[in-house]
């Protein structure tokens, strides 16, 4: 395997284009014709279901046991849940995300004519009016309102606009690329994800390496609502790698630094075998990595398995600070993730034998020999101690 040179100039510019691209779950549509023009530009092949996920192909010497990589297009956005008394407009969240972060965003809603901006505010938003009340109000979706800028100040205005229960609400990113390396932005999560697989992808493509199996490229577009790759993955697909975010908080080990490889999450544990091929991966080739589980977080790879494939899964991921808020990773967790993923294509599958749908039993796996063959490869004996002591 070589470790691939990743173009992390046009990794940021891939970031950039796409975090300017609004993409509420359920209004994706145009953030995939971008990704869609990409890869034809990349002369990576692709086809596209119904809704718009698309599936791409990287071909390898052999067909089966092929392997799948997912990241997701949509983001965490608003629709108009009601047109009130005062003009404003009332907001259900898309997606799982706290009305503290909405609280003074700016925003573009979109009607089924044209779009207008506007900002979200508490019901209570003047100093000079409520004094001590401003600080007061719950938090709560309930506690926030739309005022649109346009001269708007009841139903019948808002009407005349053709502003309707069930517009699309998009959060400005506000993108900061620091010279440090930090990036700030909404929705990191995940067209962070999506800009490292396409630079994954491109180096691999430029470099003419030949791959052992077919690889997969999926870009699922309703992640941020649970269904996510429940409907874009080839049932054959031995293995099911997703690239999303960690996230860094207190009780957390996930860093914005190198990958963090996710053992666990609200879903249960991902494929023993799969995971730690990854965590070799990262000791042999020195990628700084770190190990997480996390409680309250879903991926592509959950609603993959529910929908009933039988594949093995794993998370690998680039560490967020505020998720689903104003987020912040730094370029070195980027570079990092697409390196192993560049290593992680070239890699020989995990298990040959998951070519079959149907294992045998004389050839299953055994965690434990696996784990001492694991130590015997790093000159460890049983103990942990060196075998050479």
């Amino acid at each position: 395997m070589q470790r691939l040179n990743i173009d992390v100039e046009y990794l940021c510019d891939m970031l950039e284009t796409l975090l300017n691209i609004p993409s509420p779950t359920g209004f994706t549509d145009e953030i995939v014709q971008v990704t869609g023009r990409e890869l034809e530009r990349l002369g990576i092949p692709f086809e596209l279901t119904r809704r718009g996920a698309i599936r791409a192909h990287l071909p390898g010497k052999l067909q089966q046991p092929d392997r799948a990589l997912v990241v997701h297009l949509d983001t965490t956005g608003a629709m108009v849940k009601n047109l009130k008394e005062n003009g404003r407009l009332e907001l259900a969240p898309i997606g799982h995300w706290s009305s503290r972060f909405a609280e003074g965003a700016r925003v573009t809603l979109y009607t089924e004519t044209e779009a207008f901006r506007g900002t979200i505010l508490p019901l209570k938003a003047s100093g000079h009016t409520f004094n001590e009340e401003v600080d007061q109000q719950p938090v709560a979706w309930q506690q926030v309102e739309l005022r649109v800028d346009s001269v708007v100040k009841n139903v019948q205005d808002l009407q005349r606009l053709n502003i309707n229960i069930g517009d699309y609400v998009a959060i400005d990113p506000q993108p900061e690329f620091l010279d440090n390396g930090f990036i700030v932005s909404r929705h990191l999560d995940n067209k962070a994800g999506v800009a490292i697989l396409l630079a994954a992808a491109r180096a691999i493509h430029e470099s003419g390496v030949q791959l052992p199996v077919d690889i997969h490229l999926l870009f699922t577009i309703s992640e941020e609502t649970g269904s996510g790759a429940s409907a874009i993955l080839h049932r054959g697909a031995s293995e099911l790698v997703t690239i999303d975010n960690g996230t860094v908080a207190p009780g957390q080990n996930s860093r914005e630094s190198g990958v963090t490889l996710a053992m666990m999450d609200s879903s249960g544990p991902f494929d023993f075998h799969l995971t730690r091929k990854l965590i070799d991966i990262c000791q042999s080739y020195e990628i700084q990595h770190q190990r997480d589980v996390f409680r309250h977080y879903r991926c592509d790879s959950a609603s993959a398995v529910e929908a009933g494939n039988d594949t093995r899964t794993a998370l690998i991921c680039f560490g967020i600070d505020a998720s689903h808020g104003y987020e912040r990773t730094h370029l070195n967790a980027l570079r990092s993730l697409a390196e192993l993923t560049t290593l992680y294509l070239q890699s020989e599958p995990t298990f040959m034998k998951d070519k079959a749908e149907l294992a045998e039993f004389a050839d299953f796996s055994k965690q434990f020999d696996e784990f001492l063959e694991h130590k015997e490869a790093r000159g460890e004996n049983a103990e942990g101690n060196d075998a050479s002591e």
